[in-house]
């Protein structure tokens, strides 16, 4: 027989089930929220590291192409030449000639660039200001302080003549005398070496930067000195020839003595 105390225990417990059905109902919907957002947030990350290998490897390519093209000039003071047709104002900066006289066959249209998959742009002229003024600021080698020059800028799939390259970045090349030759003019080349600062700007906003010395050789190549951390050791490894020893500096220079046998 069923007592009064048992119906009314019956009847209190009335709807429990529906309670436990939608708290189970919220865990399992946290729990497919969590999976939604670690997925997105890892799907972001991927994306991010993506786009910024892809503009390491983008700035890379345009000291690469940048060198081909010093190969090609045999009195690299008129690279350091600044081109008297282009003269912009820079506040604080005397006699600014931010391109050069003698540009790389790589040269865009226009010094004002919109970046990849953005709506915002940026004045290479006014980028040359910028890092004028720093350099000049930190004034670190005095009446040697680099000079810099805007030596080529473009988009990537347009470094190589007649070939298709997938990537969206745009890069550009600053080129300046090395401050190490000591001499007290930052126009003029009296040791065979420059400074390259290359800049790749990539989707997602990314952002490389790679700084590298390049000297001239006895052959017809040039040697490629790392002078910034790039992170990778392979592309270190990717260098023409052994790193610039000092840039700046004289190459050292093994001889094999034929007699001896001895290097010297």
């Amino acid at each position: 027989m069923t007592t009064h105390s048992q119906v009314r225990r019956a009847q209190n417990e009335r709807g429990s089930a529906l309670i436990i059905a939608l708290l189970a109902t919220m865990l399992l919907t946290a729990l497919g929220l969590t999976l939604v957002m670690m997925s997105n947030t890892e799907t972001a990350i991927s994306a991010n590291y993506r786009n910024s290998q892809e503009t390491l490897y983008a700035a890379d390519a345009a000291v690469e192409r940048v060198v081909q093209d010093l190969l090609l000039i045999p009195r690299w003071n008129d690279v350091l030449a600044g081109d008297a047709s282009v003269s912009p104002s820079c506040t604080g900066v005397t006699s600014f000639l931010p391109k050069s006289s003698t540009p790389s066959a790589f040269v865009d249209g226009s010094t004002t660039v919109s970046l990849p998959n953005s709506s915002q742009q940026i004045n290479l002229l006014s980028a040359t200001c910028n890092m004028q003024k720093a350099t000049n600021t930190l004034d670190l080698w005095g009446p040697d302080d680099p000079v810099w020059r805007l030596f080529a800028w473009g988009p990537i799939d347009n470094i190589l003549p007649g070939e298709e390259i997938d990537s969206s970045a745009y890069v550009a090349v600053w080129i300046a005398d090395d401050p190490a030759d000591a001499d007290g003019n930052p126009s003029m080349d009296t040791n065979g070496t420059l400074t390259l600062h290359a800049e790749a700007y990539g989707p997602g906003g990314a952002r490389k930067v790679i700084e590298v010395t390049v000297a001239r050789t006895a052959s017809t190549e040039i040697e490629r000195g790392q002078i910034s951390q790039r992170g990778q050791d392979e592309l270190n490894q990717r260098a023409r020839k052994a790193a610039v020893q000092t840039p700046g500096k004289s190459l050292s220079n093994l001889k094999m003595n034929v007699t001896t046998g001895t290097l010297q």
